[in-house]
């Protein structure tokens, strides 16, 4: 089964070490979302984040986490049925996968961490010789008290095997991005390449759902008299965008591209970022 994991490597051509770590990071999301639907968690929870973007919509660039949430809030949610699964599906394909719980303070959110120590000597990569560590770690996230408002989607993929993801769809996606830029509470330069990738696809954020978030958690906290609509939100982003370290943005979402988009990256700043929220609101 691991020439099944080395035919899909050959396809994305990688140029350097750093693109082929990412490359087996991301083959080895895709056999977890495989095995994940062979546990029937597709039942109970929503993929979601920029993996979910990168595997089902072509977001060019790599992506660390799988991120989900619970189609409806379970505070007992635990990850260690399903990672049970994830094991098994593994150790099919000749890995051997280590998956553990991991405790976190934020209870709304569940971590799980997924391991494989053997792939790289198995596929006989140039990274795993070039003083970088040979574990390739995977962490699982899920929310468990999900805001209301979310829309569902299904996609069918066919690698290991061919099997079906339910996810969110773009314009819930976008709209839980969005909550990420206004309330997250440190720099996280590939939310910002996510965003101006969803302008580029023309696609409007589920408002509904965003105010939900943002009532929710962070700044707006429990804030009753809060109306999300676009003009709010044109203000809102724009008032962020002015606060950004653009070339600290720019630093972090360089490690996830290939050398293609590499230079979009010298637009970044206040000016190209208000021009994107512009064209948003003007999509809308």
């Amino acid at each position: 089964m691991i020439d099944i994991i080395k035919e899909k490597l050959r396809r994305y051509e990688a140029s350097n070490a750093l693109d082929e770590e990412n490359a087996v990071k991301e083959i080895l999301q895709e056999i977890a979302l495989y095995a994940l639907w062979r546990g029937d968690f597709f039942d109970v929870g929503l993929f979601q984040g920029g993996t979910s973007l990168r595997i089902l919509h072509g977001l060019p660039r790599f992506s660390e986490d799988l991120d989900f949430l619970l189609r409806a809030p379970h505070p007992d949610f635990d990850w260690s049925p399903y990672l049970k699964i994830l094991v098994e599906v593994f150790g099919q394909f000749g890995l051997q996968l280590e998956a553990q719980p991991k405790a976190r303070m934020d209870k709304t959110v569940r971590q799980a961490l997924i391991k494989d120590d053997s792939i790289a000597s198995q596929l006989d990569l140039s990274f795993a010789g070039s003083g970088r560590p040979r574990t390739i770690k995977i962490k699982l996230e899920i929310d468990v008290n999900p805001p209301a408002g979310s829309g569902e989607a299904f996609t069918y993929l066919d690698f290991p095997a061919d099997h079906e993801v339910r996810h969110q769809d773009l314009s819930s996606n976008f709209a839980l991005k969005i909550h990420a830029l206004l309330c997250r509470e440190f720099l996280k330069g590939r939310d910002w390449f996510d965003f101006s990738w969803y302008v580029a696809k023309g696609t409007v954020p589920n408002l509904a759902l965003l105010q939900n978030a943002l009532v929710q958690a962070g700044p707006w906290e429990s804030d009753e008299t809060l109306m999300v609509d676009m003009p709010w939100l044109r203000d809102a982003l724009a008032t962020t965008v002015g606060r950004v370290d653009w070339k600290a943005a720019s630093r972090d979402v360089q490690r996830f591209l290939r050398p293609t988009e590499m230079k979009s990256l010298e637009l970044w700043g206040e000016r190209f970022f208000l021009a994107k929220v512009g064209k948003m609101a003007e999509e809308s």
